[in-house]
């Protein structure tokens, strides 16, 4: 919000310099971006009329003029304004002036002398662009200090709002936070309702109550459109960032600054029938005022007429409807739109309005009437006209309401670390307009329309922190009782996963919940619940797998000349699910993408690319957190992305609760990576419960080894064997792994397994018997089972 301290300055009286009106502000809560001057620091700047203006002689946009500046004689001044004009009441700048940055001297311009300068309000600092030189009123002073006549010893101030405050996009809400700190008046300025000369009323039906509850409107006939809006009027839109325009603009953005009230004016002669404020139609078009056509969205709301939408409500105005230099006859409008049936709708379109910024963050419901009545009050004033009687629709169910709520004095102290006493606290409400009723140990109190964001105990007590000031609650170091937390060993935090991830050369990511459904795709056949309003289509899908942020991440970095990218993400992943809650299913997940050298490149060692057995041995040692390996196996995988000949599924107790592999060839290169990319993805589930760690003596008996190579069949897991191995051997063996696989032409479709077994018992030496048997019955039940004959 952007305000003048002069305008604050009627409304509530104070001594305060505009850095000390900052301040203030600023501590309670108004955060003031910057300070600035109205205009330059020109001078010698005064108020003259044209006497004369013929062309240059040597020129043929020039214009050589007599000028009366109040100095006794009249000033012979060259100026190439278009607008230069006989009669004309200009801004003089004399001999010895000072103004953008340069110094007014006697000069000769194409052979004609000139004494000075006319300014315009670029040349001034009072605004970025100009047309040519500033046309003041005819009844301007002659003589007088520009700097005196515009009032310009003063400051513009930008403050940085909160979504909670919108009641300070005003004028009004601004002054009143000023009246409350200082302890000042408050001066309201008296709205009174406009004498209706004519009878003249336009139908109104509002459809959709609960997106308006309440819409006023009014007929205002015989308006004169080429009147020009007083200084002090165009001055005040200036010094707040708004260029004037025309009596009707001018007017309804005047009292959007002043009381954070958007108005719309409508052209009556191009209106049909009634108004009717209603959801646009399915393919509906609208032109709007800036002359683009857009298609409205079924969630838009749109103030139509009998013919169709004539504006998009509480954001813009249509073409079809607008006002211009013919129109006369005025159709004024002054609404309450819920924040909801607003928020997020003019961006969907492309736009951003000061309306759509107001009533997105809420505006007062109960300002409409008094908005209306000031700016009728300001139109006729200004552009002449006759008001009709005001038509109001509203909805008192569909308002917003106000709740009292109690505030317990003990409990602005606990939170505040501060007595404050009861007359302080009473006048801090009062003043904010709380209506405080005394209760035992506090106070009841309701929240003003323009307030709705106090909504419990907590809010009051923030109010009264504010208003007291935060600098008067002293600094007290916080004390806390130090606890053990319960924690149950068994559980597996996520810190244990972090570890584990970490200790494995991973760094942990935290990317959206949101993300780019072709990028989702590639990873997830779930159809994705997609958001209405994303920030950007890259940005559109809930995610279904982890995978599709921590892949743009990785390729982000391998795009930066990293050659190693081992990233790893815990977050939750979400499902469509009409049995859930609000029709979506959250899980939570584990993930990790590998991808670029998994060694670099050194004298002992060359550099090599990550493979499918680096990613799955990063996943057995995330599993390995759970002390309960023997659950979880390895099947292979059909899952598309992944190569089928390097992937696997990850199965505990026989189910599905992941997936590990190499990214297939195809979707790689659809990702966009030139490396190989290692993939896992797992349910945060399967590794959330460990087994408890037990003593279990080491064996003082030394261990046996038999080595065992089998040929089998390609469709034969290692896995199974080893599996075999254990089931067999019982307590006495202690391992049993794969050392070595061998596939030659010579075996044809089969291949060569080794698996080597370690027998070993805690409470005696193994004999050689028990041995040979253990071997016997391992080569006997792998030829049952998975037809495997010993490699001769």
């Amino acid at each position: 919000m952007i305000f003048n301290k002069q305008w604050i300055d009627e409304w509530v009286e104070n001594d305060l310099s505009a850095e000390q009106l900052a301040d203030k502000i600023t501590m309670a809560g108004l955060e003031v971006d910057s300070i600035s001057d109205v205009a330059d620091n020109f001078s010698h700047v005064v108020i003259g009329k044209v006497l004369e203006c013929v062309e240059h002689p040597d020129s043929d946009h020039m214009h050589v003029t007599k000028i009366d500046a109040g100095t006794g004689e009249n000033l012979q001044i060259v100026c190439g304004a278009p607008n230069c004009r006989e009669g004309l009441t200009v801004c003089v700048a004399l001999i010895g002036a000072h103004v953008n940055g340069i110094d007014i001297k006697k000069a000769k311009l194409r052979g004609v002398e000139s004494y000075g300068m006319l300014c315009s309000y670029k040349e001034l600092g009072m605004s970025d662009e100009s047309n040519g030189i500033i046309e003041l009123p005819d009844d301007a002073p002659i003589g007088m200090d520009i700097r005196e006549y515009f009032e310009l010893n003063d400051k513009i101030i930008d403050v940085d709002l909160t979504s909670n405050r919108p009641d300070c996009l005003g004028i009004v809400g601004i002054a009143r936070e000023v009246s409350v700190l200082l302890g000042r008046e408050f001066k309201a300025n008296k709205v009174f309702s406009v004498e209706n000369k004519i009878d003249d009323v336009f139908p109104v039906e509002v459809v959709d109550k609960k997106a308006c509850p309440r819409y006023l409107c009014r007929i205002i006939k015989g308006v004169n459109q080429k009147a020009k809006s007083p200084l002090w009027m165009v001055e005040r839109l200036r010094r707040c960032g708004i260029r004037a325009v025309s009596p009707i603009v001018d007017v309804t953005n005047y009292v959007m600054l002043e009381y954070s009230q958007p108005l719309h004016s409508f052209d009556l002669n191009k209106l049909n029938d009634k108004i009717v404020v209603r959801q646009a139609a399915q393919g509906e078009k609208l032109t709007v005022l800036s002359g683009e056509e857009i298609s409205l969205k079924p969630n838009t709301l749109v103030i139509a007429d009998s013919k169709g939408a004539v504006g998009l409500a509480g954001i813009f105005g249509g073409l079809n409807s607008g006002i211009d230099d013919n129109t006369t006859d005025v159709l004024l409008e002054s609404a309450f739109f819920h924040p909801d049936a607003i928020k997020g709708r003019a961006r969907q379109y492309g736009l951003d309005t000061d309306a759509s910024h107001r009533f997105e963050r809420g505006v007062d419901h109960d300002n409409q009437r008094r908005a209306i009545e000031r700016a009728t009050e300001l139109l006729i004033e200004i552009a002449g006209g006759s008001a009709g009687p005001v038509t109001e629709a509203v909805s008192e169910d569909d308002l917003p309401k106000h709740e009292r709520i109690n505030v317990r004095l003990a409990k602005i102290a606990k939170v505040l670390g501060k007595e404050i006493d009861d007359d302080t606290v009473y006048t801090i409400l009062h003043n904010l307009e709380l209506d405080p009723q005394k209760i035992d140990g506090g106070y009841s109190v309701v929240s003003p329309s323009f307030r709705f964001d106090i909504e419990i105990e907590e809010d009051i007590i923030e109010e009264v922190a504010r208003i007291y000031g935060y600098d008067n609650i002293p600094n007290v170091t916080p004390v806390s009782e130090l606890y053990m937390v319960h924690e149950k060993e068994e559980v597996v935090a996520d810190r244990d996963i972090r570890q584990a991830m970490t200790d494995s050369g991973y760094n942990e990511a935290i990317t959206y919940s949101f993300t780019d459904p072709k990028v989702l795709k590639e990873f997830s056949s779930i159809k994705p619940l997609m958001l209405n309003t994303p920030i950007s289509p890259e940005l559109s899908a809930m995610r279904t797998s982890l995978l599709a942020g921590l892949s743009i991440v990785a390729k982000y970095n391998l795009n930066r000349q990293q050659k190693k990218v081992r990233l790893f993400e815990q977050g939750l992943i979400y499902i469509i699910d009409q049995n859930a809650e609000n029709g979506v299913r959250q899980e939570p997940m584990v993930a990790g993408i590998s991808a670029g050298d998994i060694e670099e490149e050194g004298w002992h060692a060359k550099s090599r690319a990550v493979d499918f057995f680096d990613i799955k041995g990063d996943v057995e040692a995330l599993l390995g957190v759970t002390a309960n390996s023997d659950v979880f196996t390895f099947v292979r995988s059909n899952e598309p992305m992944l190569h089928p000949g390097q992937s696997a599924d990850i199965l505990k107790n026989g189910q599905k609760v992941g997936y590990v592999g190499m990214l297939h060839p195809t979707t790689a290169k659809a990702l966009g990576f030139k490396q190989k990319v290692g993939v896992f993805e797992i349910a945060r589930s399967a590794v959330s419960v460990r087994n408890i760690p037990s003593y279990n003596p080491i064996s003082k008996f030394p261990s046996v080894r038999r080595d065992f190579a089998f040929v089998v069949d390609k469709s034969v897991n290692a896995y199974d064997l080893t599996a075999l191995a254990y089931e067999l051997g019982g307590k006495i063996v202690s391992d049993a792994f794969v050392f070595d696989v061998f596939e030659d032409e010579s075996l044809g479709d089969k291949r060569s397994v080794a698996i080597a077994i370690i027998a070993q018992d805690v409470e005696r030496t193994l004999e050689e018997s028990e041995i040979e048997a253990l071997a016997t019955k391992f080569v006997e039940a792998a030829k049952e089972k998975f037809n495997a004959s010993l490699r001769s």
